[in-house]
């Protein structure tokens, strides 16, 4: 017995099946004939595949960390004095080296950077070191301590106690002592023939920072004087001309970093010894 409607539910049944599926299925007729087949599409469209995952996001690239800093204004060393013989050898500096970081190594290390695409910061970091490095030849005794820039002789026997500027014209540097310790030291330039630095032991009896010599109307900075007119102090032809120049008797200093340190440190009182 055939009952009525039943090949209509079967072909609902099969479409909702093919649908859930996604398969193929031959639905029959009223009288059980095959048919043409149902083609069920899956979700997405007309004859869509699977659904394509979404492309990975790029990472990102950090930002490359700043290059390390070796040496910048202020510091002092022997490594700072290979440096500026390393600068000398390819022009940058135009005095012997010091071992201390100060105006004229700024300003070398800032045009070396500018000429090769650096940074120019003044600084010696990491890149900047390895490019002069990778420039220059490993500098000699001769370089590192030039005759106008010689190691600091022993100290005087007059130097070994209390505070004391330590003079050496033999060297022609300064050292700054306290209770026989060498806290810095620093080249030094001297009076010309006709107006020589006295020698003896004196004490700084007057400090003055922004000074300009009244008999000879030129600046002092950093004047700490010990003999009448005669004082320490920091010198733009020191700096400029090494010593091809010379003073009217002071004690010529050319690092201006150092000596505005020095200023700082030294007060009215300490001894200053001027010795060969």
């Amino acid at each position: 017995m055939r009952i009525p409607g039943r090949p209509a539910v079967l072909l609902a049944s099969a479409a909702v099946l093919a649908a859930l599926c996604g398969c193929t299925v031959q639905p029959t007729d009223a009288d059980g004939k095959r048919g043409l087949p149902l083609q069920a599409q899956a979700p997405g469209g007309r004859g869509a595949g699977p659904a394509r995952p979404a492309p990975a996001a790029t990472p990102t690239r950090p930002a490359a960390p700043a290059p390390r800093v070796l040496w910048s204004r202020g510091d002092v060393g022997p490594r700072v004095r290979e440096l500026q013989a390393r600068l000398r050898q390819v022009g940058w500096l135009p005095v012997g080296p010091t071992g201390s970081y100060g105006e004229l190594t700024e300003r070398a290390v800032r045009g070396f950077q500018g000429k090769r695409g650096l940074p120019r910061t003044g600084t010696t970091d990491a890149v900047t070191w390895q490019r002069l490095v990778a420039m220059t030849r490993p500098p000699g005794p001769g370089e590192l301590y030039p005759t106008d820039s010689q190691p600091a002789a022993a100290p005087d026997a007059r130097c070994l106690t209390g505070r004391v500027l330590c003079i050496d014209k033999s060297s022609r540097t300064l050292r700054w002592m306290v209770d026989g310790r060498t806290l810095s030291t620093m080249a030094v330039r001297f009076g010309a023939q006709y107006t020589p630095t006295r020698e003896g032991v004196f004490h700084i009896y007057w400090k003055s920072r922004h000074h300009v010599s009244t008999l000879y109307d030129s600046p002092m900075p950093y004047a700490m004087f010990f003999s009448g007119g005669q004082a320490v102090h920091y010198s733009y032809d020191f700096a400029a001309r090494g010593y091809a120049g010379g003073s009217h008797g002071c004690v010529n200093v050319r690092d201006e970093t150092a000596i505005a340190r020095l200023f700082a440190q030294v007060r009215v009182g300490d001894k200053v010894v001027v010795s060969w």
